[in-house]
């Protein structure tokens, strides 16, 4: 290979490794907004969600982790050093692996993950207003912004207690189409009519929208990524490879 592909491919690979930390750094504050959100519906799932946490940490293991081997690709590239990019080539080998066996888990695993938010969210409504005041602030913040009740319908508050009385309601659900149109963001409010002011759709719908719009950003920075490690790989290897020959070339023949 000569002189200039050798610069072209040593500032290729500085270039993708520099658009690799950005990534990383995006992965890494994704993660970090997992566990620091509390007003979307990531709040509701965190307190109670095992595996939303462990999720998080991962995520922000692989950011931290995507970002340092940006900036040891970047050392390797521009100095030429041979080990740096081995060890480059076998990390990152090592981290598509690692993304694509994650992806497989989830898609596997979303009928469960789908059990486990139903079981959180009714367990929220059950014991509303109860001991997690995070959570259910949370969920009081999804029902009033994205104008719907309970998780499949309102009548999922028929299994809270303080709802057996019948003039009470969420204050959250209330139907702004119904007087009066200052009601308390939170905590049940009182009606004397017979048929409650509130939403008559569940959240469920607006929730999966919700969560499909973030998971298509997610998998497109994803996927991103796994094709910057890809050309980063082939690229790491040209490179070594001609690095190998330059110094053969160096040496000194009797």
């Amino acid at each position: 290979m000569g002189k200039g592909c050798i610069t072209s491919t040593k500032y290729f690979l500085f270039l993708f490794n520099l658009i690799f930390f950005i990534f990383g750094s995006t992965i890494m504050g994704f993660g970090l907004w997992i566990i620091l959100d509390n007003q979307s519906f990531i709040a509701v799932l965190q307190d109670s969600s095992v595996s939303l946490k462990v999720a998080s940490y991962i995520l922000i293991g692989v950011g931290s982790f995507s970002m340092i081997l940006g900036f040891l690709g970047c050392l390797g590239a521009i100095y030429e050093i041979r080990c740096l990019l081995g060890l480059y080539f076998t990390c990152l080998l090592l981290i598509l692996l690692a993304q694509v066996t994650a992806a497989v888990l989830i898609y596997f695993q979303r009928d469960m993950l789908r059990k486990e938010t139903t079981e959180i969210v009714t367990k929220i409504i059950v014991n509303y207003p109860g001991q997690n005041k995070t959570a259910e602030q949370a969920w009081d913040y999804i029902q009033r912004t994205m104008q719907c009740c309970g998780w499949d319908g309102r009548m999922d508050w028929d299994s809270n207690h303080f709802m057996k009385n019948n003039s009470l309601y969420p204050c959250s659900c209330h139907n702004t189409s119904f007087p009066p149109s200052n009601v308390a963001d939170s905590g049940f409010c009182e009606t004397n009519s017979k048929e409650l002011p509130i939403y008559e759709m569940g959240c469920l719908e607006n929730v999966e929208s919700w969560l499909f719009t973030n998971y298509g950003v997610i998998l497109g920075i994803c996927l991103g990524v796994a094709v910057i490690e890809l050309l980063a790989m082939i690229l790491s290897m040209g490179l070594c490879k001609s690095v190998h020959q330059e110094d053969y070339t160096k040496v000194p023949k009797y």
